[in-house]
C-alpha cells in the first residue's frame, strides 16, 4: 500500500509528494519552496537515510519508520512560526492515539498505549522518544516565511545508544505501517493546524499541549551548552518557552536546550 492523504486532508486542498526513499523530507520540502512551492504540501518516505534533528544530530529512518514533512508559505514572523511545533506534536500525538487504538482493536487484550509530549519536540512512549519533530523556517522571494515541520516517527525500529532512550511502535506491540500513521496524521494535522491559525489559536494548542506533557510539575534539567538550569517544570508560557521554577523561587523561562526529566534530571543534564 502506498502512502496517501486521508479524506479531511485531501478535502482542506493539502497535497502529497510520496518518495519510495529520500535523503531528507525537509530538505525535499525546503528546496520545493525555493523554487516557488507555496503548499500546503506533504513530503514522505518510509526510509529517510539523511535526516536530521535538533542540533544536527542524525536522524536516518530505516525502510519501515516513517519521515514526513509538512510545508506551507506563511505570512507570519519566526517567532510565531515557532508555537507551530506545539500543533505538530498534538497532531502525532492524536494520529499515535488512532492507531494504537485501531491495533488494539485488532488485538483483544493488549493494552492501550499512552503517548506524551516531552518540551521542546519530542513524543514519548512510557520515558521512550518514540518520534521528534524539527521545524525549519527560511524567507523566501515574495515575502512569505517557508515554514518546514519535520516529523519523524519509529514505527518499526529505533536507534540504539542515544542519550534519551528511544522505542518503536512495533516494539511497543502496536502492528501498524507508516503508510497508515501518515493518513492518520494528514487528517490530525489538518485539524491542529487549523486550531493554530497563524497563531492566533496558541493559547487553546498550549492548553491542549499541557494536558498531555511529560514531566509537568516534576524535577528538570535543562542543559543548554554549559549552561545547567534545574528546578520544577512549572509550565510552558505564550511563545512556547519552558518555564522552571528554581529553589530560589525564580521562574527561568527556557527558549531552547536538552531537557531531562525526574530522578535522571541530574544525571542526565552532564552527559
Amino acid at each position: 500500500m502506498g502512502f496517501s492523504l486521508g479524506p479531511r486532508a485531501a478535502a482542506a486542498g493539502y497535497r502529497l509528494a510520496a518518495f519510495d526513499s529520500a535523503g531528507s523530507t525537509n530538505v525535499e520540502a525546503m528546496n520545493r519552496a525555493r523554487e516557488g512551492e507555496r503548499g500546503p504540501m506533504w513530503f514522505v518516505t518510509s526510509e529517510q537515510t539523511a535526516g536530521r534533528g535538533r542540533r544536527h544530530r542524525p536522524w536516518v529512518a530505516p525502510r519501515g519508520n516513517l519521515a514526513s514533512s509538512i510545508l506551507e508559505v506563511m505570512d507570519v514572523s519566526p517567532a510565531l512560526a515557532a508555537t507551530l511545533g506545539f500543533a505538530a506534536g498534538l497532531a502525532l500525538e492524536a494520529a499515535l492515539a488512532r492507531v494504537s487504538m485501531e491495533a488494539l482493536l485488532r488485538s483483544p487484550g493488549s493494552e492501550e498505549m499512552k503517548f506524551a509530549l516531552k518540551w521542546p519536540n519530542d513524543v514519548l512512549a512510557g520515558r521512550a522518544k518514540l518520534a521528534g519533530i524539527l521545524l525549519e523556517a527560511e524567507a523566501v522571494g515574495d515575502g512569505g516565511l517557508a515554514v518546514v515541520v519535520g516529523i519523524g516517527t519509529n514505527v518499526v525500529a529505533f536507534p540504539e545508544g542515544t542519550p534519551y532512550p528511544a522505542t518503536a511502535l512495533r516494539a511497543l506491540g502496536i502492528d501498524t505501517s507508516a503508510e497508515d500513521l501518515f493518513n492518520a496524521l494528514s487528517d490530525s494535522w489538518t485539524e491542529y493546524r487549523g486550531i493554530w491559525d497563524n497563531g492566533r489559536g496558541f493559547d487553546e494548542i498550549r492548553s491542549s499541549w499541557l494536558a498531555r506533557a511529560a514531566g509537568l510539575g516534576e524535577p528538570v534539567s535543562i542543559q543548554s551548552g554549559s549552561s545547567i538550569i534545574s528546578g520544577i517544570f512549572d509550565t510552558i508560557d505564550e511563545s512556547g518557552c519552558l518555564i522552571v521554577s528554581t529553589s530560589d523561587g525564580k521562574r527561568i523561562p527556557i527558549s531552547a536546550g536538552d531537557v531531562h526529566f525526574g530522578s535522571t534530571a541530574s544525571a542526565g543534564a552532564t552527559q
